[in-house]
Order: structure tokens, then C-alpha cells, then sequence
């Protein structure tokens, strides 16, 4: 019998977190331990090591994604583990899962089969509590928004112009619009507002990349919460809040430590939903894992027209990174999809529904190179897949002149991945002309049309009204020179999630732009995206339970 995830995970035999460490050089005082299998590691490590030469910065992404998956976190545990196998010291890192889609659509997040982070129950659900923290910093600015205006409001805030919204880290429809303050004078000032899912925040941004404490908290002090009966922005420094926020998070911003299945050493730190946030593990896991191994293997949230193209152009840009080459994790079962085939229908051989899918996978192949950076396609195999299917995929990519290489390590662990950890050793010696896609001095409308037109293939950009109304907005405040973190759908490259394989020739919709001055960035939000997802008709968390031992059931 086929084993699910978790029992696998919790069938695993782990080490102690002090001897994963070790693998990397890290001394036991360099830990602070939450249990005998994860850690964080101190900022006296940082202080040790930051001198040492960068090793290979390798980072794995996606097709469009499909209700019949990929496997890209799956892949990156398995690439890891495979060049562990061949004797290279390497390190990986993910981001850390959140509490919305784990009992909302997916059931957790930790990758899958012979290729998963553990321990599984924990990363999926509280791990070291780096999400609650910035929940509760999010919020605390909240907090002191609305007693702010209750107090007298010095500042002349406009509750009308607040802009700062709450967050949980739940999939919750009903919190997306609510009136805050009813109640009488002494419950605060009624006011629109609404909450977000706390990946969404800018604080989740901030602390991703931000380099030490005292960066956390200028970052913290620019956040724009809101304007005055005058239009002057007020900030989360001007309310004075930084300095309690930052105390909140401070030890969030330390990366933590775990392992994979075989023992590789992994951070999982912060960044998920590359869809309406940058989508990237933090900037200190990817930092101290470059100084810390020669192989350093990471991934980007979603689709590589999300999660990588946000990878280059705002982590690598912010964090003066150079990838040395680039994964692409496809699966026939999902070019079949994006070939119109129903996700009931995959098992069969269908080259013509696949054919019609490749576009998918060939665009990505076109933005990645486009980079300058050597790509090499993996194809996360199933048992379903026929020879003629497989054989069809490699012909297409040859064609474009990358490498395409089986992988299976769901089914095998790092066995599986061998071959591809091959191909990868060998596409990160080759030339390496790495570039942004656009060049952070040219305008908002510019920058967006670029990633739109070029990325997504998009004809045209057409800005609505509350969009035109916010960039003007934006140009007053002299923050035209800001990166562009787009909101996009993940389910198609364009704007419209039933545009599957590759769409050309459409229109994308800008519906507003919002301001993210402490994460560095605007957020031009696109066709139907939202920033506070729904639960599904049955959610994750209605098969997700525990025994009386204390044994969880029901996590993927």
C-alpha cells in the first residue's frame, strides 16, 4: 500500500537538529532550539561567516500551476537531497507554509512523497511561530491606527484615507470588508476597513528582506498607513510604532533550520503566495545558506511569470543576488491540462491534448533564458506518464536548446533526483549573462508593462480609474523609482484564470496600485485577484485531525 505524506514523514527517523547543523559548520552556541529537531540560527553565526564567498545560487520554479500539480517544493527537496548524493555540500531553502491554504485548499506545504522537510506536522502548522509574530506586529500598527483617532488624533489622520487594513493567516471571504469602532464613543472611530491574509502584508515583505534589525525597522517606519484631512502621508514612524513592531519580530527575523527527509539541511523561512506578495523564502536563509554551502537550492511561489520574474527583479535586485541557473518543474498530467483536458481525464495517452500544452511550458523556458541564465527542465514524472508523452516534451525542449531531465523524487528521494543534480552541476559552469528585466528608474505604468507585455505576453495594459487615481498618487509622494510586485492570478500567465496554456493578445487589467513603501515595491492588483482568499466547499481542515496521543491525521 502506497504510503500517504504524512505517514511517511512520520515514519521518518530524524537527527538531531545539532547534527544537521554541524553539516554546515554550525556550532551549537550558533542555535536556539525549539525542540530537538528545529532551530534558529543567531546573529552571531551572520557575524562569522558573512566574509566567506557566495556558493552556487540555483532556484527552482514552475510551469503555470494546475489542480494537477507540479511538485516544484517537492523538487527542490529532491535536487538537494540528489547533490547530497553525489557528495556536494548543500543547503536548501523554502518558505514556510501558511495556516490559509494548508486548511484551506492544499493540506500543508512541506513537499511530498521520499522528498519533504521535517518535521511535517510542525512546519505546516505552528513551526517557530514566525507567522503569528508578524500577524501580531501587523496588527499592533492596527491597533495604534484606531486608537490614534479615538485619542484626539494629533496627526489630523483622514479616517476616511486609512489604508492600513488588519490580516489573519486564514482563509476567511467574511473578513474581507467590515466596519471597525461601532458601539459609542468609547469603542474608537466607525471606519471601512477589512482584513488581508497575512502573507499578504507588508510586514510578511519586510521581514523577507530585510537584512538585520536595523533595517526591519526603518523598513517598519516607512510603511504608509494612511493620509491627512490634507493629503500629507502619515506613517507607521510617524505614529512611532517601528520600535514595537521590530521587538515583535525580532527573533521571526532569524531563519530557521530543520531537514529534509535524508537529512539535507533546509531553511524554511517566511514568503508564501507569489501571487499577491514577492513569493520568496527570506533574504537572511538565502544569504546565510549561500555563505554556508557551495549549493544553495531555493524556489519561488507559483508559475515562473510570478514567483521568478518577483525572484530576479525585487530579491535579487534588493539582496544583490546572481542565480547561476534556473529549474523548470513540469509534469505531463499538467500540460495535458493546459491542453483542455480535465483533471479526470489525465491517465490516458494524449499527445494532441499535450501538444497543445507545451506552449505553457515554452513560454516559461523563453521568460527564464530571456534572463540570461542557463535553464535546465525537470520533468516531475508519473507512473500515468507513457514514453511517447516524455519523448514529446524532451523534442520541445531540445528545440529550444535546454536540457530536460526525468525526475523522480517523490517516488525515490534523492535517487530520484541524481540526474537532474547532474545537469544542474553542469548548467550552473556554464556562461551566465544574468539581468533585471527592467531597469528601476523608468516610470510605474512603464515597469508594469514591461513584466505585462514581455512576462506575460499581454498585447496591452488598461489602467482603471482607482489605478490611474493611485499612481498619480504615487508620483506625488516621489515613489515612482519603486519595484512593481504584481497581484496577479496564478492559474495563467495573463490576468484571467481561464486562460490556459500560452494566451497572447489579451488586455491586463490594472483595477488599483497600492503602496508597499516599507517593503520597497507598489502593487499593481490585476483582473479578479484577492488579497484575502476564500476557503473551498470542503476545506482541507474538515479531514485534518489529532488522536488522543497527540498524532495528527489528515495534513497531506
Amino acid at each position: 500500500m502506497m504510503l500517504s505524506d504524512i505517514e511517511i514523514a512520520q515514519n521518518a527517523e530524524l537527527k538531531p537538529i545539532v547534527e544537521v547543523a554541524a553539516q554546515l559548520g554550525i556550532n551549537e552556541d550558533e542555535l536556539e532550539y525549539y525542540g530537538k529537531y528545529k532551530a534558529k540560527v543567531t546573529y552571531g553565526l551572520w557575524n562569522r561567516i558573512k566574509d566567506r564567498p557566495d556558493g552556487k545560487l540555483v532556484l527552482v520554479t514552475a510551469i503555470t500551476p494546475t489542480p494537477a500539480g507540479e511538485g516544484k517544493t517537492t523538487t527542490t527537496v529532491g535536487l538537494g537531497q540528489g547533490l547530497a548524493k553525489l557528495g556536494k555540500r548543500v543547503c536548501i531553502a523554502l518558505r514556510e507554509p501558511s495556516l490559509g491554504p494548508s486548511f484551506g485548499v492544499k493540506g500543508g506545504a512541506a513537499g511530498g512523497g521520499y522528498s519533504q522537510v521535517v518535521p511535517m506536522e510542525d512546519i505546516n502548522l505552528h513551526f517557530t511561530g514566525d507567522l503569528h509574530a508578524i500577524t501580531s506586529a501587523h496588527n499592533l500598527l492596527s491597533a495604534l491606527i484606531d486608537n490614534h483617532l479615538h485619542q484626539g488624533n494629533p496627526l489630523n489622520i483622514d479616517p476616511r484615507r486609512v489604508v492600513f487594513r488588519r490580516v489573519v493567516d486564514l482563509n476567511e471571504r467574511a473578513l474581507r470588508h467590515v466596519i471597525v469602532g461601532l458601539g459609542g464613543k468609547a469603542d474608537g472611530v466607525p471606519r471601512e476597513s477589512g482584513f488581508d491574509i497575512t502573507v499578504a502584508s507588508e510586514v510578511m515583505a519586510i521581514l523577507c528582506l530585510s537584512a538585520n534589525i536595523k533595517e526591519l525597522k526603518e523598513r517598519l517606519s516607512k510603511i504608509v498607513v494612511g493620509y491627512t484631512y490634507g493629503g500629507t502621508v502619515v506613517t507607521a514612524g510617524d505614529l512611532n510604532a517601528h520600535g514595537s513592531m521590530a521587538a515583535l519580530l525580532k527573533d521571526a527575523l532569524k531563519p530557521n533550520l530543520v531537514q529534509t527527509l535524508e537529512h539535507v539541511p533546509a531553511f524554511v523561512h517566511g514568503g508564501p503566495f507569489a501571487n499577491i506578495a514577492h513569493g520568496c523564502n527570506s533574504l537572511q536563509a538565502t544569504k546565510y545558506g549561500l555563505k554556508l554551502a557551495d549549493y544553495f537550492i531555493t524556489e519561488a511561489g507559483f508559475g515562473a511569470d510570478l514567483g521568478a520574474e518577483k525572484f530576479f527583479d525585487i530579491k535579487c535586485r534588493i539582496g544583490n543576488l546572481t542565480p547561476s541557473a534556473v529549474v523548470i518543474v513540469a509534469t505531463v498530467r499538467a500540460l495535458k491540462m493546459h491542453g483542455g483536458v480535465a483533471k479526470n481525464e489525465l491517465t490516458g495517452e494524449n499527445l494532441e491534448a499535450l501538444s497543445k500544452g507545451i506552449p505553457n511550458l515554452e513560454k516559461h523556458i523563453e521568460n527564464m533564458m530571456g534572463f540570461g541564465i542557463p535553464v535546465v527542465v525537470a520533468i516531475n514524472r508519473f507512473p500515468t506518464d507513457t514514453e511517447a508523452e516524455l519523448e514529446l516534451v524532451k523534442e520541445h525542449c531540445v528545440a529550444l536548446g535546454v536540457q530536460q531531465v526525468l525526475s523522480e523524487v517523490w517516488a525515490k528521494g534523492g535517487e530520484g533526483g541524481i540526474e537532474l543534480a547532474e545537469r544542474v552541476l553542469e548548467a550552473v559552469e556554464k556562461p551566465n549573462t544574468f539581468h533585471k528585466l527592467y531597469d528601476a528608474s523608468l516610470s510605474p505604468k512603464e515597469k508594469i508593462e514591461k513584466i505585462a507585455k514581455e512576462i506575460y505576453g499581454a498585447k496591452s495594459v488598461a489602467y482603471m480609474a482607482q489605478a490611474e487615481k493611485d499612481l498619480e498618487e504615487i508620483h506625488r509622494l516621489g515613489k515612482d523609482n519603486l519595484l512593481v510586485c504584481m497581484g496577479k492570478t496564478q492559474a495563467s500567465i495573463s490576468d484571467n484564470p481561464a486562460l490556459i496554456g500560452r494566451p497572447e493578445g489579451f488586455e491586463l487589467t490594472v483595477r488599483e496600485v497600492r503602496l508597499s513603501a516599507g517593503a520597497g515595491f507598489i502593487v499593481p492588483i490585476t483582473g479578479s485577484i484577492m488579497t484575502m482568499p476564500g476557503l473551498p466547499k470542503v476545506p482541507a481542515a474538515m479531514k485534518i485531525d489529532v488522536d488522543d496521543d497527540g498524532n495528527i491525521t489528515g495534513l497531506f
